[in-house]
């Protein structure tokens, strides 16, 4: 387990210097100069020149990257170029932290519900129920989070004004509060993604229940609830583990449109604020952050796949 931990690890650095890699290129390719961005277009030209010497724009390329591969490595990415005293970590703190509130609430509604969904339709395979389900997890998955989001906020919070039209809630509000105010983006995520983890239970539930160790421990007289959660369960799980490992990274990183319809200033705002204004340093951070929870998640996700199943530690070590 430590050897392949370790291997983990080293490999998630190596992504993460290639990922710091494309996104210092793609910045530096992106037309435009900051100084100008920034001050305006009505600043004077040495104005422009003296903020972009200060911020270091004016150097060489291969400079620039060493001062942005240095601040992967020691977490200390400077100041924010549209906030001049204000450091990028400050600012990433407070979006991280609102977006893992809508990530955890969205993830506590969907993982559940689905594996729950999944396993139903797998017991009542080819029935009304299981095609359904599995109608059902097609047809929301197929729907961008953005037009739900749009959809419930018109239905939700303009015409029946049952939930409020922004999720920030206000500083203060209580836990009970802030569940309200988060709630119904919160479920924009949970029917795009509801069919992802519903339709991988189900095909795993199959398989398992059609499998040896099934049949062995069915004809070993065991009664059918312990059968399904300790023999067929534990083996179905692997493909939804992967699938939530995966979608845990995508839930920080990509539900911009969430976070526009209801206006919720989130890291993936922050991040779309940040191409607007071509503040360098702050886009480099959240989509460092982003694959850093990206790569911690799926991380999790093998190892709690490996505890739950120790023949695939077994598999990797061949």
């Amino acid at each position: 387990m430590a050897r392949y931990l370790l291997k983990r690890l080293l490999l998630a650095v190596v992504t993460l210097w290639i990922l710091a890699t494309i996104v210092f290129v793609i910045v530096n390719v992106l037309p435009g100069n900051v100084g100008r961005q920034i001050l305006g277009g009505f600043a004077s030209e040495k104005s422009v020149q003296d903020y972009n010497h200060r911020i270091g724009t004016d150097k060489p390329l291969l400079d620039q990257y060493g001062t942005a591969m240095k601040n992967l490595f020691t977490l200390d990415f400077g100041k924010s170029y549209s906030q001049p005293k204000v450091d990028v970590t400050t600012i990433l703190k407070k979006d991280l932290f609102r977006s893992a509130k809508l990530a955890i609430l969205a993830l506590v509604i969907t993982v559940p519900l689905g594996i729950f969904a999944g396993r139903f339709a797998a017991r009542r395979k080819d029935r009304l129920a299981d095609r359904a389900i599995v109608m059902t997890g097609l047809a929301t998955s197929s729907i961008p989070e953005f037009v739900t989001a749009a959809l419930l906020s018109y239905l939700l919070c303009i015409k029946f004004k049952v939930f409020h039209v922004y999720a920030d809630p206000p500083a203060g509000t209580s836990i009970i509060g802030q569940f309200r105010y988060l709630f119904l983006p919160a479920v924009a995520m949970v029917i795009v993604y509801f069919g992802y983890i519903a339709r991988m239970t189900r095909a795993g539930v199959i398989n398992a229940l059609d499998a040896d160790y099934t049949r062995t421990a069915t004809m070993k007289g065991l009664s059918n609830t312990r059968v399904m959660n300790r023999h067929i369960m534990r083996n179905a799980l692997a493909p939804t583990i992967t699938v939530i490992g995966v979608q845990i990274g995508y839930l920080f990183g990509g539900i911009v449109g969430v976070e526009r319809v209801f206006n919720y200033h989130g890291i993936g705002l922050e991040m779309l604020t940040a191409i607007k204004n071509h503040d360098i340093p702050v886009l480099q951070a959240a989509v460092l952050m982003i694959g850093i929870i990206y790569m911690l998640s799926t991380l999790a996700a093998d190892l709690l796949i490996a505890y739950l199943n120790p023949r695939v530690l077994m598999e990797v070590k061949r």
